[in-house]
């Protein structure tokens, strides 16, 4: 293998990033940005003119992940769990004193950001479960005084909640029978909430509020009611009245970027074979054609000051780490602040090239293959990568896992398989009920595309993934073992009745959705055990690795725990790692490290590329 190049430290790739997720302070003449204290990730401050940062936040255990500067340019607020627990507290940071104050300091309680509005600087409402696990209350939250006071209760079946302009709860959606969701609004604070529409199972997962206008007499809603693909439409509160704002026919609106003071539409993103934007708002184009200039990777507006003159640009290439600058309307003038991986720039990073197949079906599927760079035409071994949610997708742009793939001589394919988001809702309904059913058959169809093409060495293929793509890599092993060589899977569930029996507490509303798309527990019992991949552990024939969270709210660590005893039981070869500080996925870089170190071994046994000592 002595033409591949350099072998990429793995904490070059799965490490803690250098610098990552920079914000600009609200009046902008400060940033923020996450970088390691003592190997843990913590928030910085400080002048972007003489390039002098200090850590703000003190954590010392999993790293602070998500934060964001209130709107009074005085605190910064994270959000932080124990152990991977998913329960979120929130925390505020006054930058003149230093002092970090909790400021949900409860138990099994998890926090949600609801709403915040640069008008109302010293305010947030937030989502919290305090009272019942199952749902969230909307709470008001002064950041003066620390004060809570709650302000929206829930009915029972609500699971999202949307504020206007004025910080007034006026807008939610609530679980229906059969899938389907209910859009609610109401005139005021303290109206009566009414329905404004409904969207059937069949738009459920395709269909959502966005925001308020600013005079609060309508709503920015992504929805497919009409359409296949999503569209984004102005939804009159009075009347229901639709306006088209975007649509494409095919895919479905990714994201939108909405103007901080007027709350008109200013940007609509589609994520075909990479993120396209389209400009609606000219006040804003010329300053998105400089943007663009910059980096010929996929931008997007993370940042922006007050007076909207300061943004902060991040974008994603294939083969680089991710870049961020600064940019000033004002001006035009730019500034390069850091790559988040600077050490990655040493190496050489493979392309990632969207493909596309037809399923036995009928059905167009879109992916990507990343393969390691300067090798030639032949067959090679191959790391079928599935993603996981399953409603979710995977995007063109760095990627971590199949950057590390293709590094250790392996070619990565990356499916967005029938029930996958973005390509309309025929194509993700068309997965439903068909765990380890259509949707691996699309799995399957992939690895035969992949060695019809002369990608794939057929002797030396493994499945791997995590959450549903752990899932898939299980069934890959129970329902196809002779299409692969080996199987990884993490936080993969390996029997639907159990998995959905024990969902958390706080996704009880998405109990009717699951019962429709995946199946329900009691009625579908038979059906269930059908696509259970420890129904068929006895079909096992090929080695597996298992990883989990011990404090995985979503998938239990019993889903792994009860195929493991399975395979031992029967002396199935298999590897089997247990992290007893991590939830769903690996946060702590030493826990990812050890996982990463402990795949590549068990991929080059099996499969025969390269590994790091």
């Amino acid at each position: 293998m002595s033409d591949f190049p350099a072998l990429i430290p793995r904490d070059v790739i799965f490490g803690n990033p250098e610098k990552a997720d920079p914000q600009i302070s609200p009046d902008g003449n400060r940033m923020a940005y996450l970088a390691p204290v003592d190997g843990v990730l913590n928030v910085w401050v400080g002048d972007p003119a003489s390039g002098t940062y200090a850590p703000v936040t003190k954590d010392t255990d999993r790293g602070v992940r998500a934060y964001f500067w209130a709107h009074d340019g005085h605190h910064l607020m994270y959000l932080q769990d124990k152990g991977g627990d998913e329960n979120w507290r929130l925390y505020k940071v006054d930058l003149n004193t230093r002092e970090v104050h909790d400021l949900t300091p409860y138990d099994k309680v998890q926090v949600q950001i609801v709403a915040r509005d640069k008008d109302h600087p010293h305010e947030l409402l937030i989502g919290m479960n305090k009272d019942d696990e199952r749902l969230h209350d909307v709470y008001h939250l002064d950041l003066r005084t620390n004060a809570l006071q709650r302000v929206a209760e829930n009915p029972g079946d609500v699971i999202g909640w949307l504020a206007d302009a004025n910080l007034a709860v006026r807008a939610c959606m609530a679980a229906a029978a059969g899938g389907a969701m209910e859009l609610r609004v109401r005139s005021d604070s303290n109206g009566e909430w009414r329905q404004l529409l409904r969207w059937e199972s069949e738009d459920a997962l395709t269909s959502s509020p966005l925001s308020f206008t600013k005079d609060g007499a309508a709503l920015y809603v992504v929805d497919s009611s009409e359409a296949n693909a999503a569209e984004l439409v102005r939804l009159d509160i009075n009347t229901a009245e639709r306006s088209k704002i975007a649509s494409d026919p095919e895919y479905d609106v990714a994201d939108v970027l909405i103007h901080p003071d007027t709350r008109e539409i200013q940007m609509v993103a589609f994520v075909r074979a990479r993120e396209e934007w389209t400009v609606l708002d000219d006040s804003i184009r010329v300053d998105v054609d400089q943007v663009r200039a910059l980096n010929p990777g996929d931008f997007s507006i993370t940042s922006r000051t007050l007076d909207d003159r300061v943004w902060i640009a991040g974008f994603t290439e294939d083969d680089q780490p991710v870049s961020f600058y600064r940019f000033d309307r004002a001006t035009g003038e730019s500034t390069f602040l850091f790559h988040n991986r600077q050490e990655l720039t040493r190496y050489t990073l493979a392309p990632m090239t969207p493909v596309s197949f037809s399923s036995r079906d009928g059905f167009t599927i879109h992916g990507y293959l990343t393969i390691p760079p300067g090798v030639g035409p032949e067959p090679m071994p191959m790391v079928l990568n599935v993603h996981g949610g399953p409603w979710h997708r995977d995007v063109w742009g760095y990627g971590p896992e199949a950057q590390w793939l293709a590094n250790r001589a392996y070619a990565c394919l990356q499916v967005n398989f029938r029930g996958s988001t973005g390509y309309g809702k025929k194509f993700l309904n068309a997965g439903d009920r068909e765990w380890g059913g259509k949707m691996h058959d699309d799995l399957v169809d992939a690895v035969h595309w992949a060695i019809a093409e002369g990608v794939a060495d057929p002797e030396k293929i493994a499945i791997y993934g995590g959450s549903y793509g752990g899932f898939a890599a299980l069934t890959g092993a129970t329902r196809t073992p002779d299409l692969f060589a080996c199987a990884v899977s993490i936080v993969g569930p390996s029997n639907l009745i159990t998995f959905i029996q024990t969902i958390p507490p706080y996704w009880e509303g998405y109990l009717e959705m699951l019962h429709r798309r995946v199946g329900h527990p009691e009625q579908d019992r038979e059906f269930l055990e059908s696509r259970s991949p420890l129904t068929y552990v006895h079909d096992i024939r090929i080695p597996m690795l298992i990883a989990q969270g011990a404090n995985d709210p979503r998938v239990k660590e019993s889903e792994s725990e009860q195929i493991v005893n399975a395979m031992e039981e029967k002396n199935i070869d298999h590897e089997y790692l247990l992290f007893p500080d991590e939830g769903h996925g690996f946060a702590k870089p030493e826990n990812r490290l050890r996982f990463y170190a402990a795949a590549e071994q068990f991929l080059a046994k099996h499969l025969g590329g390269r590994f790091e000592e």
